[in-house]
């Protein structure tokens, strides 16, 4: 009945890993859903050897998380796999809310021009994991297929392994390993590690429906339609026809009961309100849950994504979060791997992702709180706040139909090197870096797509041939440093420099969002993240700055 055929991935067996048992490896990742799956891809991109865990063998079934954000683009584009993800997504960028008949709130997520990605894409889970195994195994991944992990041991300088499989069941040991194991993680059980928070007391229905409307690509939101009095609906247009519709039952719903189709067809043709065919592809009923462990790091084992860190799926901040955490978490794992950072650089992987994580908690529960109000009292003020924004302002900004996934800016992190100058706008030490059009060698482009995967120093200046030799005397010894920055000039005109790369910002976008002027230099992390920013060039301050952001200071 659906439109997705899912892919077996082959089962190899373990005799290789079997031999000379326990076997050591550098990096091993248990899990290959999406963020496991986005850590294998980075390590590979960087030049680690990967082994992955997962105990199926194909895709996940249904379209599970469907909302990716325009900061998890652009680290899907770093690793490669944006461009495929965002043809056969369906991209967006304005919601609207509506309180039984009326509309009364509207958003629109990039409401600026000038970036290279929308606000929002929709696509179905499956075809995302699908296209992000065949670039893993592109790379040299070694992905194992129904390996389950069913013991684990943290030791001083490795975890140890038990792994079992249809061949038998072995030990193999890591020197680090990545537990993105979803929101029940059994390594994290395992471990005896827990994961606090709140379970909110209501149930929602998933219907994945295939049918043919012509209903904008847009995110609707209802409270208390006609169709479903006193709950709230939630609509997304996904890739192929199908199209994501949310039920609010409540808590006393019986879920095998609401999952059965014979239950299901009759809410949704009185939310169509028409005859038109349509077909289900998947349903499901979740509840809500907004919870974190204390700690993402536990010795050797690096937690990510939903096994760290759970909201609810009103905001679409699960897999754009689980994108970020091993976003930041990979090129400190590297830099620890290759002897050049210590071992505290991973513990701020920890401090800073649970910062984040907090953030997206906070947000999450004040929507679920909104969306599901546990209370006679904060029905009525919720239903006054969605009647007084039909028609007044401040009555909007109160109206929270999910906060919707945004990045984090790490402002408080140990690693930024705090401004010295006086500076305007977003960019400040701990900011995801904007976007904006430039050119290279006279070709059209994209800032972000020219940053990531190693620290780089943006530099600008009037023009290319401002740069004297004295400067690209420095540039050049930067490069060659231990951990090396790559020099970046942006000028208006862009131009040619011996050994540099050379930006031009020909509509002054770059130079207006990052307040810069001629002589004003950026340190960008390899996650695209500001660490310092300057007036002028200078050497010793962008060293201090790189031994600060290492934990080499």
């Amino acid at each position: 009945m659906g439109t997705y055929t899912y892919p077996k991935f082959p089962y190899t067996a373990p005799a290789d890993l079997q031999a000379d048992a326990p076997q050591r490896r550098p990096l091993i990742i248990v899990g290959a859903g999406p963020v496991g799956l986005a850590a294998a891809i980075d390590a590979r991109l960087k030049g680690l050897p990967v082994l992955v865990f997962d105990d199926d063998d194909t895709v996940s079934i249904g379209s599970r998380a469907v909302c990716y954000a325009k900061r998890a683009l652009e680290v899907l584009d770093r690793l490669g796999v944006g461009d495929p993800l965002c043809d056969k997504g369906v991209s967006w960028n304005v919601g609207r809310t509506f309180f039984r008949e009326k509309e009364v709130y509207r958003f629109d997520l990039v409401p600026d021009a000038g970036h290279k990605r929308p606000g929002m894409i929709n696509l179905q889970q499956y075809y995302l994991e699908e296209v992000m195994v065949a670039r893993a195994l592109e790379l040299g991944a070694d992905i194992r297929w129904r390996y389950k992990v069913v013991g684990v041991q943290n030791e001083a300088d490795h975890a140890r392994l038990r792994v079992d499989t249809p061949d038998g069941t072995f030990d193999i040991e890591a020197d680090w390993l990545i537990v993105a194991d979803g929101a029940r993680s059994p390594i994290r059980n395992m471990l005896g590690l827990e994961i606090e928070g709140r379970i909110f007391m209501d149930r929602f229905l998933i219907a994945d429906v295939i049918m043919k409307a012509d209903f904008p690509a847009e995110r609707w939101f209802w409270f208390d339609p006609p169709f479903h009095r006193n709950q709230s609906v939630l609509l997304h247009k996904q890739s192929d026809n199908v199209w994501r519709i949310d039920f609010q039952l409540g808590w006393d719903a019986d879920p095998e009961e609401e999952k059965k189709p014979e239950n299901v067809i009759p809410r949704l043709k009185a939310m169509l309100g028409d005859d038109r065919p349509f077909d289900l592809e998947w349903v499901s009923i979740y509840t809500f849950q907004c919870r974190r462990m204390k700690d993402f790091r536990a010795g050797r084992a690096l937690f990510v994504g939903d096994a760290a860190h759970q909201v609810s799926p009103f905001g679409a901040r699960g897999a754009n979060s689980g994108f970020q955490d091993t976003d930041e978490l990979i090129w400190k794992l590297q830099l620890v791997m290759d002897g050049k950072a210590p071992e505290a650089l991973l513990d701020t992987y920890s401090a800073d992702r649970t910062f984040a994580a907090d953030e997206n908690l906070m947000n999450s529960t004040r929507s679920t709180d909104f969306i599901t109000p546990k209370s006679r009292v904060s029905k009525v003020f919720r239903n006054a706040v969605l009647d007084l924004a039909q028609d007044h302002a401040f009555a909007r900004r109160l109206v929270n139909s999910g906060r919707l996934s945004v990045p984090a800016f790490l402002t408080k992190s140990a690693l930024n090197t705090p401004d010295s100058d006086s500076f305007a706008g977003d960019m400040v030490p701990g900011a995801p870096m904007d976007d904006a059009p430039i050119q290279r060698a006279g070709q059209d482009a994209w800032l972000l797509d020219q940053l990531g995967n190693r620290f780089q120093l943006l530099v600008f200046a009037d023009s290319a041939g401002a740069v004297d030799a004295a400067t690209l005397a420095q540039f050049k010894s930067l490069a060659g440093d231990a951990i090396a920055v790559e020099p970046v000039v942006v000028t208006p005109s862009g131009g040619q420099i011996d050994g540099v790369t050379v930006l031009a910002d020909a509509q002054g976008l770059v130079a207006r969002r990052y307040d810069a002027k001629p002589g004003t230099a950026y340190l960008v992390r390899p996650d695209q993240h500001v660490a310092a920013r300057w007036r002028a060039f200078d050497p010793p301050r962008v060293r201090a700055a790189v031994a600060r952001a290492t934990c080499n200071a």
